[in-house]
């Protein structure tokens, strides 16, 4: 193996999701970094709605979900993701 190298068990422990998604500081740090940065502060507004939204009782998400979508989803808007995939934008069925 390579001597003295740092192993990436299945790229588990440099992924994305496990450093900024999983980690309580690393998504702490990720979040601040992206509201700390013009360019970025819609996404890190948008990431913590969703988070919002995930907890929201199952009668209010339809509600929830439109202002989102008004939020962040429309062209024009103060804080419009527009680098977010038209699969990502689009409205979940079920």
């Amino acid at each position: 193996g390579p001597a003295g190298g740092h192993t990436q068990d299945g790229g588990q422990d440099t992924s994305f999701q496990w450093q900024c998604v999983e980690q309580p500081i690393g998504k702490l740090l990720f979040r601040r970094f992206l509201e700390g940065a013009p360019a970025f502060a819609a996404a890190g507004a948008l990431w913590a709605e969703l988070e919002a939204f995930e907890q929201c009782e199952e009668g209010e998400r339809e509600e929830a979900a439109k202002k989102l979508r008004g939020r962040f989803f429309t062209p024009g808007g103060a804080e419009h993701c527009g680098f977010l995939s038209a699969a990502a934008m689009a409205t979940p069925t079920g």
